[in-house]
């Protein structure tokens, strides 16, 4: 597995994994994240911004958005 990485989303702590990274670079649109031990995969929509593809957890298009970007700056995208 990979390195556990930390996000704060509206004062609650999250800890997520991703799923491959060296399988994502600069023009990656899809992301495959572990999000407390739940598989989650977010995806950029047409306006550049990170939503959530179907999956069985839901989570807020803020939060989604939020690990999107969080991703991005840890990976350079």
């Amino acid at each position: 597995m990979g390195l556990q990485l930390r996000i704060t989303f509206n004062d609650i702590d999250y800890v997520y994994e991703i799923i491959n990274s060296k399988l994502i670079n600069k023009n990656s649109t899809e992301i495959a994240l572990l999000l407390n031990a739940e598989k989650i995969e977010l995806i950029k929509d047409y306006k550049n911004i990170w939503v959530q593809k179907n999956g069985e957890l839901s989570i807020a298009p803020e939060f989604a958005e939020a690990l999107g970007r969080s991703v991005s700056l840890r990976l350079r995208l």
